[in-house]
């Protein structure tokens, strides 16, 4: 690959009052090249774009200006900061004719990794930390909608995980536009397209990113495509027209609840029919409403809203089988068996919150939204986190993470205060009182 920036060289652009260093090539794909770079002491990352690309998309930079003015959404996204045009000094350094132009934003930090590597069963995560992702994901994309903006083209390659803490990064966020404007070139991902752009009846809006959204977030959920079933096997040969009529003409849910000619092959999708029974009945419900009504009614699909409660309230439910340690999401009123060994499941310990429930399960943790009915579910600053014993995980603590103290009663009528950073012992633990609301043990 032939680089238009020299790494070394330091490049003045249009506007800008420092020199842009170009400390490294990162990589490169159809639109243009990304780089490691310094300004101002500071590593950021520069996208600058191939000519071919802009010539194509006509509309590019003033998305980019419309974008920077705007500002993030929140802080998940990697939101261009600058639009950068070479002064007439630099230009000359640029390995092109057409000088061209590009954009800063924030450099991915280490440790996020590409979302494609979990869908192909390359990433090690736990389920908590799949369900946070697919969260703040869905919040993401509420809080873009909010401002009046579709992204177009949600998919696996758009999308970084930190496997270790479930927190994400959405980049390519130059395809982002004012809903209902002219979109200029992005259509959108083959697989993740909603079937009305795929077979170009409508243009991508917010209601093709719900779908879309859907689709990822089924894909991270089970590590499968969900339309991807029995009747693909049929099918000879997968090219362009098969694919239309597979996404587009005539798309069936793999899990249909009304019609199972689609179904999952045993041996072929076995991934997909492992991972669908392990989540609750109300969240399978808003893929069953996106890919049943909403397939062809877009005003139909679940929205960026129902996801993030639907969500929220699963990893409430979160809880370790005692036979075998995977995760499961059982419904608190009738536990049933684990999906992963069959086990019987007991009726766990939970913490009863003014709004809501959370499972007594290392690792589960109290939000604000558990306390406040008018707040939306938000997984960014808990309150609360329950934490294993060191020395003997079936021990369980309560951990404050708020900054205020807070008061208790233990089961044999003590009284308990719980400093911001401390742990009590759960075993211990009748109730606690603090400045949001009570926090009671149920076993």
């Amino acid at each position: 690959m032939t680089w238009l920036l020299p790494e070394g060289a330091e490049l003045r652009f249009e506007g800008l009052d420092q020199p842009v260093r170009i400390l490294q090539a990162l990589g490169g794909g159809t639109q243009g090249q990304v780089y490691a770079v310094a300004v101002g002491g500071e590593q950021l990352a520069l996208k600058w774009y191939l000519p071919a690309c802009i010539s194509r998309d006509r509309g590019l930079a003033e998305r980019l200006r419309q974008s920077i003015s705007l500002g993030a959404p929140n802080g998940d996204f990697l939101w261009p900061l600058a639009l950068l045009e070479a002064s007439a000094t630099s230009r000359p350094l640029i390995r092109h004719p057409q000088a061209g132009f590009g954009y800063l934003m924030t450099l991915r930090p280490p440790g996020f990794l590409g979302a494609h590597l979990h869908a192909g069963g390359q990433l090690e995560i736990s389920l908590q930390n799949v369900l946070k992702a697919c969260f703040f994901l869905a919040n993401g994309f509420h809080q873009l909608h909010l401002k009046g903006l579709c992204y177009k083209d949600i998919s696996l390659g758009n999308l970084f995980l930190e496997p270790g803490s479930g927190r994400i990064l959405i980049c390519d966020n130059d395809n982002v536009d004012i809903d209902g404007r002219d979109p200029g070139s992005v259509l959108g991902t083959p697989g993740f397209m909603a079937p009305e752009v795929l077979l170009r009846r409508a243009r991508p809006s917010a209601g093709s990113d719900l779908f879309s959204l859907a689709v990822l977030i089924f894909r991270l959920l089970t590590r499968h495509d969900p339309f991807r079933g029995r009747l693909e096997l049929a099918i000879r040969c997968l090219d362009e027209p098969a694919r239309r009529r597979l996404y587009g003409e005539e798309p069936l849910f793999i899990f249909d609840p009304d019609d199972p000619r689609n179904r999952p092959d045993p041996s072929e999708h076995a991934a997909a029919l492992i991972t669908w029974p392990i989540y609750p009945p109300a969240l399978q419900a808003l893929f069953i409403q996106t890919f049943g009504t909403g397939l062809h009614q877009p005003q139909r699909r679940s929205l960026t809203g129902q996801w993030t409660q639907a969500l929220a309230r699963c990893l409430d439910q979160r809880q370790r089988c005692p036979s075998c340690g995977q995760e499961t999401f059982p419904d608190p009123a009738a536990p049933g068996s684990c999906w992963n060994c069959g086990a019987a499941q007991p009726r766990a310990a939970w913490l009863q919150l003014p709004h809501g429930r959370v499972s007594a399960a290392a690792g589960n943790e109290l939000q604000h939204h558990h306390f406040d009915p008018l707040a939306s579910p938000d997984l960014h600053r808990p309150l609360a986190r329950l934490e294993a014993h060191p020395g003997d995980p079936t021990l369980l603590g309560l951990k404050n993470l708020s900054g205020e103290a807070w008061h208790g009663e233990l089961s044999d009528g003590r009284s308990l205060l719980l400093e911001p950073g401390r742990t009590c012992n759960l075993a211990a633990l009748q109730q606690l009182s603090t400045g949001l609301g009570p926090i009671t043990l149920h076993r």
